[in-house]
């Protein structure tokens, strides 16, 4: 079975080699096809599923790219500080997984926008460049990229059973794979095995990749792995977990098919957490 991710398609044609060439840009906005994303409440417009789009009107810095007809499509760079997460993890629950990727382009470089406003280098003011995609700080005149941080997502197994978690925010009842953001001078691997024995205590082995997904509150890319656990004993860490245990074959697959008085709530649909749940029961 592939693993198809909620996030997973290149969302649209990001035509890098443009970014560079500003009075093109200006161009492609006054073509009669070109577009602009509708942002509501901090977050990019839905209408019936799909994204909403409008005439261009000179105010988006971000050149999107080009959808499947050829349109240039732009976007202004909404702060989204006023709105709560939540509020986004619904809008993810009406989202078209077909527009997704794009979703969370717009939506991770806006965050990323707002917290940069100001250069690392020299504390001066910076502004947009390369068609939004990084920003230029007019004193020293060093330029800034976004940045993605990695994190890994892993389902851990012992004789059968998968160690799933649950967080403090989580509602009632759901349980989830156990996740961590990779170290500086960290593999992916290791940094598996480093999350599950510090959340968990458990020892593992034969981390394999499976799959990764961007997730954009504010901006991370979730790496998807599995593991064989060496032992069922679990120590965890009450600073990072409500709860975690270990669940069979047959709870999970109750889990995922929504069954009355299922031992636990899963992942929503657009959580890469499903995906690796879904792929396991089909393994």
């Amino acid at each position: 079975m592939p693993l198809e991710p909620f996030f997973s398609g290149p969302g649209l044609d990001r035509a890098d080699p443009l970014r560079a060439r500003p009075g093109e840009l200006e161009g492609l906005r006054g073509r009669d096809t070109a577009r602009a994303l509708i942002w509501s409440d901090g977050a990019p417009a839905l209408d019936d599923s799909r994204l909403c789009w409008q005439a261009p009107s000179g105010e988006e810095p971000l050149f999107l790219g080009f959808d499947d007809d050829g349109a240039p499509c732009f976007s202004a760079l909404i702060a989204p500080q006023a709105v709560d997460s939540r509020a986004h993890l619904a809008l993810l629950g009406e989202l078209d997984p077909q527009q997704a990727p794009l979703f969370a382009a717009a939506l991770s470089l806006a965050n990323w926008h707002r917290r940069h406003g100001f250069c690392a280098s020299c504390g001066e003011t910076t502004e947009p460049n390369r068609g939004g995609w990084s920003r230029r700080c007019g004193d020293c005149g060093a330029e800034h990229y976004p940045r993605v941080d990695p994190v890994v997502i892993m389902l851990a197994e012992h004789d059968g059973r998968l160690l799933l978690g649950r967080q403090p925010h989580y509602p009632p009842g759901r349980y989830s794979a156990l996740a961590g953001f990779v170290e500086p001078g960290e593999t992916i691997e290791v940094a598996v095995a480093r999350e599950l024995k510090e959340e968990a205590g458990i020892e593992v082995a034969q981390v394999r990749y499976l799959a990764s997904q961007p997730w954009p509150f504010p901006s991370s890319l979730m790496i998807g792995a599995h593991a064989m656990a060496l032992d069922e004993v679990l120590q965890i860490d009450t600073e990072e977990l409500d709860d975690a245990r270990w669940f069979t074959r047959a709870e999970v697959k109750a889990a995922l098919a929504g069954d009355e008085g299922a031992a636990f709530l899963p992942p929503p649909r657009f959580a890469i957490a499903r995906t690796l749940l879904d792929h396991w029961l089909s393994a």
